[in-house]
């Protein structure tokens, strides 16, 4: 006997969004086969083993080659001692190797957790806290800065090193990778025992067959701030990551052998790990990866020089399509770019509509607003690529995925909107929070339960995640954000959260306490000002505390402006009131104060 259990994934066709601006050929629902990350990587690579999968530094790697080095890898970690559940922290820029080590590392049941190469160490040493990672794979040039002085009060038990040049045909191409990165770095590893990359790839090993539960066992960890706005780690499983990035193949028409994808982003990043890593290997694609963003000048020259005759994926932020929008005689210039950006998606904040035009008209490509977090895989919706897209909202919400509006007080009290025919609650009057739910949505928060039951609540039997975003549904189930509940600030594309910043301020000697919010800014979206109070025997300055702060911060971190002020604002019960040094800033002012 059959039971005819009901598709917990499964969306009513009759809702809003599919009614007026729903892509032509992308389905509704689908169906999401439980499998793992590697099981998916090996259905591509029989379709797909002879074609490229990766462009990095003018080296071609072809899917099969591609799957050998998982393989070899993955054999390696095993008799080093790696087993199943065991992390790895990849501290790499974008390359082949980062991308090789974290099938590696899912293949054998390890949980892949990349680290922001930027970071400075104290910053390295918060996330490996929480991730706990059993090894290391470092690239050499940021070892002796950025681990060395941390990696004793770490988990890590054993490092890989690789060079950026490692499993590219550096012969005869210096001259060309110089142009990407400069000077190739490089650096000494002093750790005892450290493994080279290279030479673990020069033997075949066995790869033991892994059983594993793929909706509870994690693939990767990724950073995020949740609602707190303290880092945390995000637990992506292997089905969470195997799902979104089937949905955003959907989304972006199915497979296309042969096209290419924009790899600028950096790969630790949600939005990356999954756009461009995961799905272009669903799409039979190839990336074009970058080990640091290159200029406008340099994209351009590299994508009329590579094979690039069935367009090109790009997704960034809005910052990276402003830089195109606003190029000079690009058609004169490079004549071999226009219309090759057909599918771009810009996330990491809103997409405003005079870059979006000015992009389209320069280029001749294509460009909606994108949608997700990481608590979400992260991708949650996107506007239409291959017909007209609303303007001002976040699109629609990818196959299987819903939305809706909740109070944001309390989810209890049940739903405000959920784009149902009969529903009512729309526009701005009907504000509350984005909650959404489907296979995307992270099993959890790692090892914080309280911040998990507070962020993941069930509904007629759906686990719903609550983003912190504040927005309102449309008439026809699109959604508008208005502003956002968690107080993360968004800047260059950026996440930054107050909390952590502040933590890192108050390191400095001289600092008593700081507080640290989001300013509006016409560039940046929002720039960074932190307020701090100061001991009265120091001769700190504003200059001197920014001049600390770039050598102990990521650079997206650093304040933009400091205040030092006699007593930080508090309430009754001592918690300093951040949004009363926000109002009363001349900045805050002069954005919202002439709007009321």
């Amino acid at each position: 006997m059959q039971l005819n259990v009901p598709d917990p994934f499964n969306v009513d066709e009759n809702k809003r969004w599919f009614s007026k601006w729903w892509p032509t050929g992308v389905p509704k629902n689908t169906k999401f086969k439980e499998k793992t990350i590697n099981e998916f990587l090996d259905e591509q690579v029989d379709k797909y083993g002879d074609r490229n999968f990766l462009w990095f530094l003018d080296s071609w790697t072809t899917y099969k080659q591609f799957q050998g080095y998982v393989k070899t890898l993955a054999g390696a970690l095993v008799e080093l001692g790696i087993k199943t559940g065991d992390v790895i922290a990849l501290h790499l820029p974008n390359c082949v190797q980062y991308i090789v080590g974290y099938y590696a590392a899912t293949r054998i049941g390890a949980i892949a957790n990349g680290i922001n190469p930027t970071y400075q160490p104290i910053e390295i040493l918060h996330q490996l806290e929480i991730t706990k990672p059993k090894m290391l794979i470092v690239l050499d040039a940021l070892y002796e800065q950025y681990i060395e002085p941390i990696i004793d009060k770490t988990s890590i038990k054993s490092v890989i090193f690789t060079n950026l040049v490692d499993l590219t045909n550096i012969k005869g191409f210096k001259k060309t990778i110089g142009k990407f990165v400069k000077k190739i770095p490089s650096g000494r590893v002093n750790f005892p025992g450290a493994y080279k990359f290279t030479d673990l790839l020069k033997k075949e090993r066995q790869v033991p067959d892994i059983e594993i539960d793929v909706k509870s066992h994690p693939a990767t960890y990724i950073m995020t701030g949740g609602t707190t706005g303290l880092p945390k780690a995000a637990v992506l499983t292997h089905f969470n990551v195997v799902s979104n990035t089937k949905q955003c193949k959907l989304w972006l028409g199915g497979e296309k052998p042969g096209i290419g994808n924009v790899g600028i982003l950096p790969l630790f990043h949600s939005f990356a790990h999954t756009v461009i890593m995961n799905t272009t290997l669903a799409i039979g694609g190839w990336i074009m990866l970058f080990p640091t963003p290159p200029s406008q000048n340099e994209l351009c020259e590299v994508i009329e020089r590579l094979p690039c005759e069935d367009g090109l994926i790009y997704a960034g932020t809005e910052m990276l399509f402003k830089r195109l929008a606003e190029f000079k005689n690009l058609k004169r210039r490079y004549p071999k770019v226009m219309g090759k950006l057909k599918l771009c998606l810009s996330s990491a904040g809103p997409l405003h509509k005079q870059i979006r035009d000015d992009f389209v008209k320069n280029t001749e490509g294509r460009i909606v607003e994108g949608y997700g977090l990481s608590e979400a895989s992260p991708a949650v919706s996107a506007g239409n690529l291959f017909g007209e897209s609303p303007i001002g909202t976040i699109g629609m919400p990818f196959p299987g995925t819903e939305w809706g509006i909740w109070p944001t007080d309390d989810f209890s009290k049940g739903p405000i909107c959920l784009g149902n025919p009969n529903d009512t609650n729309f526009g701005i009057e009907n504000s509350g929070e984005i909650c959404v739910t489907g296979p995307q949505v992270m099993f959890g928060y790692l090892d914080v339960k309280d911040e998990t039951n507070a962020t993941l609540k069930r509904y007629q039997n759906k686990i719903w995640l609550l983003t912190g975003d504040i927005g309102f549904m449309n008439e026809d189930g699109t959604i508008e954000i208005r502003d956002r509940k968690k107080q993360i600030i968004k800047s260059r594309g950026y996440s930054i959260f107050p909390k952590e910043v502040e933590e890192l301020l108050m390191e400095h000697p001289d600092i008593l306490e700081a507080a640290v919010a989001g300013l509006p800014h016409e560039e940046y979206g929002e720039i960074v000002k932190a307020w701090v109070e100061i001991s009265e025997d120091c001769d700190c300055s504003p200059q001197s505390i920014k001049d600390w702060a770039k050598n102990n911060m990521a650079p997206y971190k650093c304040p933009y402006t400091i205040s030092i002020v006699g007593n930080l604002p508090k309430n009754l019960i001592g918690k300093v009131q951040r949004r009363t040094l926000q109002e009363a800033d001349q900045l805050w002012k002069e954005k919202y104060e002439k709007n009321k």
